[in-house]
């Protein structure tokens, strides 16, 4: 009998995507499992159904399919893992279907496994200077070591430490329920010793059975150059002790980078307002600007006007990742003087006239446009 279209087996359409497709399988195979099902020909449906999940769950199964439809099986693309009925599902998870009734399957059998411990997160204010440069810091922490004096068993000594009796030392024990497939049993951990196959007599006096202990530490922490506010460190280690022999867990340093008097922080670039006079501005001349690495001459050109913006390259921050240093933007903010002296006062009295006949020279440039 000639196969039917592992679309229309699975009821979904040539567009489906994966989720639609695994939707649409695990419906039917709860329909017609063979454990459970009722059906007529229930065995060879769900083999059928199997089959056509086989083949459109997998990209490039799927793609010989839609080119070469049942004859891409012909090009060894027929039957990968799946096997026969009696003999094996090959990749078929059970679990993946199971589990949606049993609250886990087979994986909440295993005895607890080792695993990370948790992270610490930690805030660290920093200088601008720091910032900048790169620092070495100490910070206080506190984490959850493995107790000294029982070594992490939680037991008063080796002598207190039995098998636990209710799942003989397995970690894991059997449950029987009710189902849809039926009474069944499945495998869960021991809710006695939570998985760890040991019941203690006589806790640990310093640690009272938990077998660790929290201590204070001092941590070195090198500030790297560049850093800026909410940017972390990451500090494998340093965090707390793993569970069951899992590494510790990691510190997270944040840091808050104080603001600078000075200079003004974007990005990689740092800014700086210099005041400069109006003959310096009108006239020209060279200064000297302060930045994060020394000071550094910087010529103000003739007829500068207030708010002209310089460059001055590499002299902002250090990127954390280039490790290349940002620009220092220099701002000239022309300042009016407040007291003049007798003489300053004629000198500018004898400019403003000069003054005065440009402007009105320009004003009448202007009105004549009106007045055409």
């Amino acid at each position: 009998m000639s196969k039917r279209d592992y679309y229309e087996v699975l009821g979904v359409d040539k567009n489906a995507s994966k989720d639609d497709i695994k939707r649409a399988y695990r419906k039917l195979a709860r329909k017609y499992h063979p454990d459970v099902s009722e059906e007529e020909n229930a065995e060879e449906k769900f083999k059928e159904i199997r089959e056509a999940y086989d083949v459109l769950s997998d990209p490039q199964k799927r793609e010989q399919y839609d080119r070469f439809g049942h004859s891409a099986s012909q090009q060894g693309q027929q039957g990968a893992g799946f096997g026969d009925f009696t003999g094996g599902f090959g990749n078929f998870d059970f679990e993946d279907i199971f589990s949606q009734f049993f609250g886990g399957g087979a994986r909440g059998a295993q005895r607890q496994r080792a695993r990370k411990g948790q992270d610490i997160q930690k805030r660290m204010r920093v200088s601008f200077k720091d910032a900048v440069h790169g620092a070495k810091k100490k910070i206080r922490t506190r984490v959850f070591e493995d107790c000294e004096s029982c070594g992490g068993s939680g037991a008063e000594s080796q002598d207190d430490i039995d098998t636990c009796p209710k799942c003989n030392g397995r970690g894991s024990v059997t449950v029987e329920q009710q189902t849809i497939f039926g009474r069944t049993r499945t495998e869960t951990v021991c809710p006695d010793c939570q998985g760890t196959g040991q019941k203690i007599k006589n806790a640990c006096k310093t640690c009272k059975g938990e077998g660790t202990v929290a201590k204070d530490k001092t941590v070195n922490v090198n500030v790297p150059a560049g850093v800026d506010t909410n940017h972390q460190l990451r500090m494998p280690g340093f965090g707390h002790k793993g569970v069951n022999g899992g590494p510790p867990g990691d510190l997270y340093i944040v840091f808050e980078v104080e603001e600078d008097d000075v200079f003004k922080r974007q990005g990689d670039d740092l800014y700086i307002d210099i005041p400069i006079t109006f003959t310096q501005a009108a006239l020209g001349d060279e200064i000297t600007v302060p930045t994060p690495y020394g000071n550094v001459k910087l010529k103000i050109p003739s007829g500068t006007q207030s708010h002209k913006k310089f460059r001055i390259r590499g002299k902002g921050m250090p990127n954390l990742r280039s490790k290349r240093n940002g620009d220092l933007h220099a701002i000239a903010k022309v300042v009016t003087p407040t007291k003049l002296n007798k003489k300053q006062k004629e000198l500018l009295e004898k400019l403003s006239k000069t003054d005065l006949m440009q402007s009105s020279s320009l004003w009448d440039k202007i009105k004549s446009k009106f007045t055409q």
